[in-house]
């Protein structure tokens, strides 16, 4: 029951202080179950961002549920999620309320335009971390060409996220592994 609560806990700040959408929360996320409770390492937490987006609807809903569900099954994933959602739905009501009452204010357009680059130091920070992790499985010249690629697909061609990951991950099941492969020549060459 404690791993329930904390879940509860864990998604109520993520979705409480997840300001400007999915992507601004994924930090929130990475920083309570990877660093606060260690309920996953990085790497299982970059598996659970890239089938997160690949699948439709908030990312952040999908990866509190995947998350409760991983710690606590249905108990957890039903806290989590009702934990991140029914708070933020509450606090967009009443802080569209407010801002759309006081937004000629210079101190709401001040507010609304000090938290962009906050946002944007968070999604720095971990894509800087997906980086060195990418760098550790990869190495740097993989990892830049595949990052290149991702961008140029994404940004000038406009293919969707997803369809690059799902492609990725096709790839990786269909290729044959360099150890198999490793393998296969050992046996040739001792028999």
């Amino acid at each position: 029951m404690g791993e329930v609560v904390n879940l509860s806990l864990a998604s109520f700040r993520v979705g409480m202080l997840g300001f400007g959408g999915g992507p601004s929360s994924i930090p929130l996320v990475q920083k309570e179950v990877v660093e606060k409770y260690k309920w996953m390492d990085d790497d299982e937490f970059g598996d659970i961002l890239a089938l997160a987006n690949t699948l439709p609807g908030p990312i952040l809903t999908k990866m509190c549920g995947y998350v409760g569900w991983r710690v606590a099954k249905w108990p957890g994933m039903i806290a989590a999620i009702i934990a991140s959602v029914i708070p933020t739905a509450f606090l967009m009501i009443v802080l569209l309320a407010f801002l759309s009452t006081f937004q000629n204010k210079p101190w709401v357009q001040g507010m609304t335009k000090a938290v962009i680059p906050i946002v944007g130091v968070m999604l720095l920070t971990l894509t800087l971390q997906f980086f060195q992790k990418a760098k550790d499985g990869l190495g740097w010249l993989a990892s830049i060409i595949l990052a290149a690629v991702s961008l140029v697909l994404m940004q000038f061609i406009h293919i969707h996220p997803a369809i690059i990951i799902v492609a990725l991950i096709l790839y990786v099941l269909i290729k044959p592994s360099r150890k198999s492969s490793e393998e296969k020549e050992k046996g040739r060459g001792t028999g």
